[in-house]
């Protein structure tokens, strides 16, 4: 999918995609909150950026590759909740609501993902889905 610079930044921030998330998905700088991070993360799976979704995840939990559903259409993300993950903090998570239409019908995901700095940087750890049951 491509985006236009000037629009709005799928990521919700009401900011243009060339004053948000553009910066980290090319390399330019890194994220400096961890929800700077999860915007920029959900960036790279409307574009279907595996390589920045694997540089950004951390290393414990990454997988080997992503598979991306290419009946899936990203539609909106929205924030529900942050704790820590500031500037100054090691850790934190973030709480979202990400909708999604596939074969034309709207769904949502809907997780707290938990992030840590590693060498400076926010690197995506694991995610909870609230209200599912945890196998095991």
């Amino acid at each position: 999918m491509s985006i236009n610079h000037r629009e709005n930044c799928p990521c919700g921030s009401e900011k243009s995609f060339s004053q948000c998330c553009v910066k980290y998905l090319n390399g330019e700088s890194n994220a400096e909150t961890a929800e700077q991070l999860m915007r920029s993360r959900y960036n790279a799976y409307v574009k279907e950026n595996e390589s920045y979704l694997k540089k950004t995840w951390h290393e414990e939990t990454r997988p080997e590759s992503i598979e991306f559903e290419p009946k899936i259409k990203w539609i909106r993300l929205r924030i529900k909740n942050t704790v820590e993950g500031g500037v100054d903090d090691e850790q934190g998570s973030v709480e979202f609501i990400a909708t999604y239409k596939i074969n034309g019908r709207a769904m949502q995901l809907h997780e707290v993902s938990r992030f840590r700095r590693s060498n400076g940087c926010w690197l995506y750890l694991d995610g909870e889905h609230p209200g599912t049951e945890n196998p095991g």
